[in-house]
């Protein structure tokens, strides 16, 4: 029978600690994060092939966890966030083999530099960054041990990352951070500048997300117009050169991405591949935007797309531009 740990508080702690053999920090608990288990807590190492999961919030996608487990070989599947509870634990665990799934809610940065967390990230087979706000993610976790972590896994032992939401938007070389909260269309439209148009960087090192930001529940919430705002202001700012590529991905979807960047959709809603042209026309403070020409391609159903090369096929290519901050399309639509 399967039995379900976690970090708990004052005597309870104790028992915790003898469970799992001593490997939990005693003075994390109720502080810096908490650790919950289903199967085996005890670390194994299975065959892994890296890939990246990409997932836009909203309903989880069964089939692209189950792609997940199929890269991490069936050993232990971690689920990291900063908020939150346990509920992945047996969600994942009823999707495929696996030696254990492992949720570890990492809630400050002395718990993102405990060593059971670190430690249990690093022997990960599998890692899955959940929904939730991504500044927690970059206040807690950047220029931290977890962080190191997360970057050893993928790059070093080749193992499968993913991320949903607010994991999604951290999962690029560049990310929109929601330091000051969520922001409109309109709003980045109307003043790139907006003190809501929260821009980070360095944080992840992923393979193939080199020059990428990316973004979620993207059609459901009206976000191309925010998204080509972030690519303009990376440009605007120094940050990199054109071209600048975004990756955004609608609710109830993902997109799974295989080691040599060919990519696929599972899930019943579309993705989007953006790359800019050049510098934007115009970008400036108080000043709406204007930045003409950027390609898109629109995955849906069985269209493919390569990361390596930037390329689709069976999906929509078109043009978008923004101009005095109003969108227009190659192709009448915006999505």
């Amino acid at each position: 029978m399967k039995k379900i740990f976690s970090v708990l508080t004052g005597m309870a702690l104790l028992l915790a600690v003898a469970i799992v053999g001593g490997q939990q920090s005693t003075d994390a608990a109720g502080k810096n994060y908490d650790y919950f288990v289903v199967g085996n807590s005890n670390d194994v190492t299975t065959p892994t092939s890296y890939g990246l999961m990409l997932m836009g919030g909203g309903t989880d996608v069964d089939s692209a966890f189950q792609w997940m487990i199929g890269k991490s070989g069936g050993g232990d599947f971690v689920v990291i966030r900063a908020t939150g509870t346990d509920a992945y634990n047996p969600y994942i665990a009823g999707l495929g083999a696996l030696d254990s799934v492992e949720t570890l809610i990492i809630k400050s940065r002395t718990g993102a530099n405990d060593p059971f967390v670190v430690n249990k990230i690093r022997n990960a087979e599998a890692v899955f960054i959940a929904g939730g706000d991504q500044w927690d993610y970059v206040n807690f976790w950047k220029d931290t041990q977890v962080e190191d972590a997360i970057n050893y896994v993928a790059n070093v032992r080749q193992v499968p990352v993913g991320g949903t939401s607010a994991g999604l938007a951290v999962l690029g070389e560049f990310m929109f951070s929601a330091k000051n909260g969520s922001v409109t269309s309109a709003d980045a439209l109307a003043d790139p500048f907006n003190r809501r148009v929260a821009l980070d960087r360095q944080f992840l090192g992923l393979p193939l997300m080199a020059g990428i930001i990316t973004d979620s529940h993207f059609v459901e919430r009206d976000r191309m117009g925010r998204t080509v705002t972030f690519l303009a202001r990376l440009i605007q700012d120094g940050w990199t050169t054109s071209p600048v590529k975004a990756i955004a991905v609608d609710s109830q979807t993902a997109v799974v991405v295989e080691a040599n960047g060919n990519a696929s959709l599972r899930g019943t809603n579309t993705a989007y591949f953006l790359r800019t042209p050049g510098a934007p026309q115009v970008c400036q403070s108080r000043t709406p935007l204007t930045f003409n020409n950027l390609s898109v391609f629109r995955m849906s159903g069985g269209a493919t797309f390569n990361l390596s090369n930037w390329s689709g096929s069976g999906g929509t290519n078109y043009t978008i531009s923004a101009t005095n901050g109003a969108l227009t399309s190659s192709i009448g639509s915006i999505y």
